[in-house]
């Protein structure tokens, strides 16, 4: 089945430097564009499920993308644990 969100991605045509910043730069502006992005809990489900190990995916850093893998494998089989990351 054809990959069709990364069509519609807010940051389609942006700069890479933008989600993958050099260690220590901002991450602010990547993340500000996922924001507004329609679909941004597609690309970070994409990047959860292929373990991207850099830049900024879904509005989430590498490291944020870790904790939720963490927290999902906590709360496996927990009654009432759903996966959705982006609502709040």
């Amino acid at each position: 089945m054809p990959m069709s969100w990364p069509d519609d991605a807010a940051c389609r045509g942006a700069p890479a430097d933008v989600f993958f910043p050099e260690r220590g730069v901002s991450t602010d502006d990547a993340k500000a564009v996922c924001r507004r992005c329609t679909v941004a809990n597609d690309c970070l489900e994409y990047a959860l499920a292929n373990n991207e190990r850099f830049g900024i995916w879904g509005g989430k850093s590498a490291r944020e993308r870790q904790q939720i893998r963490r927290r999902r494998r906590r709360n496996a089989g927990k009654p009432g644990c759903g996966q959705s990351e982006r609502t709040g």
